[in-house]
């Protein structure tokens, strides 16, 4: 059956691959037939995380054909920080879904 890998890398940067495995298989087989764990040193990086068709999966996930197998890597900034950050430096009359109100219109339009 027909599976694809996802990895990106680093921001803008997508590398997508397609390969052949038998029935039955996991993750863990899908990333060993690409040569993706020796190619990207997946085995040194414990802290990736998985997922097929952006659902979380283990390792040990069997696989159906065409599915999606997607490898994240970690985040390196907290969300929700990131989003104060950027609404601090923005202000709160500029951020929000009606910051750009018409002259003379009613609240909320």
């Amino acid at each position: 059956m027909k599976v694809s890998l996802v990895w990106s890398p680093a921001p803008r940067q997508v590398i997508e691959d397609s390969v052949e495995v038998p029935d039955g298989a996991t993750v863990a087989t899908a990333l060993a037939r690409s040569g993706w764990t020796e190619r990207f040193g997946f085995t040194s990086m414990p802290d990736l995380s998985f997922g097929v068709w952006n659902l979380p999966a283990s390792l040990k996930t069997p696989l159906r054909e065409f599915d999606r197998v997607e490898v994240y890597r970690p985040l390196t900034a907290d969300p929700k920080e990131a989003r104060r950050k950027r609404f601090s430096k923005q202000g709160s009359k500029a951020a929000g879904l009606f910051a750009n109100k018409r002259p003379g219109a009613k609240a909320g339009y």
